[in-house]
């Protein structure tokens, strides 16, 4: 059985292969003059053009006896000014991140042809190991680098995000080949600040989720000189929602908060106001936002990322009741965290990922979890049958009990506290006692502060375009044209949904939603449109990792290749034989490669599975 398809990138663009000549000013018969510096006789760095110049230090002669294991004995300023011999250029393979250390600085190494690049070995976001992850060319982005964690994409040639999740840029640094030896400077190479623009025009950013810091920071950070205003309805800025439902609920909740996306520092230091208010309303056709406070907010360019709110079951009675649960803050989650004790029996009502991630977390911390859901295999109509029995098998192995035969009817009360939730009764008048009653049963988009006719799916979110533009009725667009009004109305995250030869796509989840949050900034910016990444996402279960890389698109077959009891797989939704989505566990560089280009990825993946199948 083969591993699947390579985990090997595909060839970067075109380098120089001239090659390496004498370092020694007066090289070999047949080779470049040197100047004595030691530049001329390096091979040409193929991302030259797409940085800032770097400063020219001549190289530290280091030979392969002086390793890194003097340089301790180096004055650590010294040290940081130094080139330092690291690897041989034969060490490493085309294409492929070598980790080194240098300066007590972790780094990896990428080779094209004789040239070599250098950037940090930890991603910026939660420092996952970037050799781990995957150096390969995306047809949007050239050649680029992919954190095995959660998918952040940084440019070889700047070290700068070109996808989320990271928002700090991935250090670069001087990298020379000297006589097949790889010498490399631990002081990182200035982010090229990109030019100024926007200047006399206005934001305004409804929202305060992942979409919101990701179009605040790819705003600023791409030259957006012009006023920010951000608006969310949440006393916290921005912060990481994924850790709502796993590490959160684990921690003491007095103490344990949410990581912020962005730091209070970086909104003041750029010039980002930031208010804490819920809007009431607001005016598609004047850009207009009412504040309860009575103050109003108008932009020229405004982005609608309100989120959404947990669904609550109509026809179960009884969610009312005190002791009846929802999560989708971070106060919820801190509620979960403090009033959920162990020992305690929970009854979940749902079925999807939040709800089995819930579970997860609360059986680690030792509650007593039932689910309620009309699923009888969890995950089937995403993950498909097999790998869906599989998460079942892990979720009962670890004490989680499932009844999917039948249905929730009610959550009675206490008869000695009435107004306390004591249990759910089944349709067939089985009671469930229990201390508390989650309910996760999906999101509604929170856009009932948006006035106007503006178009809606049957789920209520904005329709937007693949630049995050919202569609307006003809009669505004009119409006709009006769008063020259510049700018525009955006949405993303969960408040919206992509339309695409007449279907909708609506992914509910955190790295789409930075993406989203960043095109509406580049449309904002006016940068010409991009393909609009294959939406990614992952969930984490007692300790497993499931990653999924997809449109939500229908399939017929799913053909898993790997182990799926060890976790350790690659797994391809196909309908009517093409592949429409890629699922995984334990192949962090093929997903990776995957993230930046699906198309490329599956079709090496067709011939690898056309061999295996046929």
């Amino acid at each position: 059985m083969s591993d699947g398809p390579s985990d090997s990138p595909r060839p970067a663009s075109p380098v120089s292969h001239e090659p390496l000549a004498h370092a020694r000013s007066g090289g070999p018969e047949g080779g470049r003059q040197s100047d004595g510096s030691g530049e001329a006789d390096l091979p040409r760095d193929p991302h030259a053009k797409e940085r800032a110049p770097r400063e020219e230090t001549a190289p530290d002669r280091q030979t392969h006896d002086r390793r890194e294991d003097t340089l301790a004995e180096v004055d650590p300023r010294e040290a940081e000014r130094s080139f330092h011999d690291v690897a041989s250029l034969n060490e490493l393979k085309e294409g492929e991140m070598k980790p080194v250390t240098v300066a007590g600085k972790s780094l990896v190494l990428i080779r094209h042809g004789d040239y070599v690049t250098a950037l940090g070995g930890k991603c910026p976001h939660k420092g996952a190991p970037m050799e781990k992850g995957a150096a390969c060319h995306s047809p949007d982005h050239g050649d680029v680098v992919v954190c095995p964690w959660h998918k952040a994409v940084f440019s070889q040639a700047t070290g700068k995000v070109v996808e989320p999740v990271a928002f700090a840029p991935l250090p670069r640094y001087p990298a020379k080949v000297i006589e097949g030896r790889v010498l490399v400077r631990p002081t990182p190479e200035a982010v090229p600040e990109s030019e100024r623009r926007g200047e006399g025009e206005t934001v305004l950013i409804i929202g305060g989720g992942a979409a919101a810091a990701s179009a605040v920071y790819t705003l600023r950070e791409e030259g957006f000189a012009g006023p920010i205003t951000m608006v969310g309805s949440e006393p916290e800025l921005p912060y990481d929602r994924t850790t709502l439902s796993k590490t959160l609920l684990l921690g003491d909740p007095a103490r344990t908060r949410a990581p912020l996306l962005l730091p209070q520092d970086y909104y003041d230091d750029r010039q980002v106001t930031t208010r804490h208010e819920r809007v009431t309303s607001f005016d598609p056709a004047t850009h207009t936002a009412h504040l309860p406070s009575g103050d109003t907010l108008s932009a020229d360019h405004v982005l609608l990322v309100p989120g959404g709110r947990p669904r609550m079951p109509s026809d179960i009675p009884g969610l009312e009741l005190e002791g009846v649960l929802e999560l989708y803050t971070q106060a919820q989650a801190q509620t979960i965290a403090r009033v959920v004790t162990p020992e305690q029996a929970v009854v979940l009502i749902g079925g999807g990922l939040i709800c089995l991630e819930v579970a997860s977390a609360l059986r680690q911390k030792g509650v007593g979890v039932t689910i309620i859901t009309r699923q009888a295999v969890p995950m089937e109509a995403q993950f498909g049958r097999e790998i869906g029995l599989r998460l079942l098998k892990l979720q009962e192995d670890n004490g989680v009990a499932f009844i999917s035969d039948c249905a929730a009817k009610r959550v009675y009360a206490d008869p000695a506290h009435p107004g306390q939730a004591a249990g759910v009764e089944l349709e067939d008048g089985m009671k469930l006692p229990c201390a508390h009653v989650l309910v996760a049963a999906g999101i509604i988009p929170n856009v009932d502060f948006v006035s106007g006719d503006l178009p809606r799916t049957p789920a209520g979110a904005l329709i937007v375009d693949r630049n995050m533009r919202v569609h307006l009725p003809v009669a505004l667009r009119e409006r709009r044209e006769r008063e020259g009004r510049r700018g525009g109305i955006y949405a993303a995250g969960d408040a919206s949904s992509l339309e695409e030869d007449g279907r909708f796509w609506q992914s509910g989840h955190w790295r789409p939603a930075e993406v989203e949050g960043r095109i509406a900034a580049q449309t904002m910016l006016k940068h010409p449109p991009r393909t609009v990444p294959v939406p990614w996402y992952w969930t984490q279960q007692f300790g497993k990792k499931i990653e999924y890389l997809g449109w939500g698109q229908k399939f017929d077959n799913v053909v898993v290749e790997g182990s799926l009891p060890n976790f350790d797989f690659m797994a391809y939704c196909q309908f009517e034989g093409r592949i429409v989505a890629l699922i995984s566990s334990g192949r962090d560089k093929a997903m990776s490669r995957a993230v930046v280009d699906f198309a490329g990825f599956v079709h090496e993946a067709g011939r690898e599975l056309a061999h295996i199948l046929f």
